[in-house]
């Protein structure tokens, strides 16, 4: 059965990916992005993730079946906050009444590996908890400094991956029948980590960075399968999971914590 799905990132990366495999398989696909896309949008802004909304309604005619949420920045800046928390929230929340409209909802986000790194208490409280201005006020302390800048990408995702366990079980989302779920990809296959891994002492230093014993680093389409599953019909009973398709490196960081 064809079915409609809204892709945010689509023009490059796992978006892009997703997109094309989603298409290959038969389905209509709306996809947004920055530019070059179906709809174009800024994330990082209130207005933008307005018109993403109303956009999307249009093309869509009112019902989607399934929104997968990949847009997302790792720069050591405010604004992948803004768009990694508050432009996925957004995206999620704009569009579920278009999914209660279609007869297998199901709905995806990309969270990240890097939510077991290193993060910023203080942020992620206010991604949760706060204003959007005092959250990115509080980016803005940490993109000082290079040992802390990197944390907002962390505690962005982290903070993702805790609305996302929170929300999941509601009325809203499990009580309107629409699977909520995400992935935490580890290393995907870039140009700028393509060169990483060129040479053998780029890969170890890679590896003893984000150990992922099981086939290392992958390719976009790796995590477009994954999510492609994820927003399809069969999955009926996945609930609030963050799956980490990582090569195993969140089995090495926390070993059995997990029980």
């Amino acid at each position: 059965m064809t079915r409609t799905y809204l892709v945010t990132g689509a023009a490059s990366g796992i978006g892009k990916a997703t997109a094309a495999l989603l298409r290959s398989r038969g389905h209509n696909v709306i996809g947004a992005d920055l530019k070059d896309s179906d709809i174009n949008a800024d994330l990082s802004t209130v207005q933008g993730r307005e018109h993403l909304i109303h956009a999307a309604e249009e093309l869509s005619g009112g019902v989607l079946d399934g929104v997968i949420a990949v847009a997302g920045l790792s720069h050591p800046i405010p604004v992948t906050a803004a768009v990694n928390y508050y432009g996925t929230v957004a995206t999620l929340e704009g569009l579920r009444p278009l999914l209660t409209r279609s007869p297998a909802p199901r709905a995806v986000a990309v969270a990240s590996m890097a939510s077991l790194q290193p993060f910023d208490e203080e942020l992620v409280r206010l991604l949760l908890e706060g204003t959007e201005q005092d959250a990115l006020a509080r980016a803005a302390e940490l993109a000082t400094t290079p040992a802390t800048g990197h944390q907002i990408y962390s505690s962005s995702k982290r903070a993702l991956a805790r609305w996302l366990r929170t929300t999941a079980p509601t009325a809203e989302w499990a009580g309107a029948g629409i699977p909520l779920n995400a992935i935490a990809p580890g290393v995907v296959l870039t140009p700028m980590t393509t060169e990483l891994v060129a040479t053998p002492e780029g890969r170890a230093k890679l590896n003893e960075q984000v150990p992922m014993p099981l086939n290392g680093p992958f390719d976009a389409d790796v995590a477009a399968k994954l999510l492609v599953w994820l927003a399809d019909e069969e999955n009926s009973h996945l609930c609030g999971q963050v799956i980490f398709i990582d090569g195993g490196y969140d089995a090495v960081l926390r070993g059995d914590s997990t029980w």
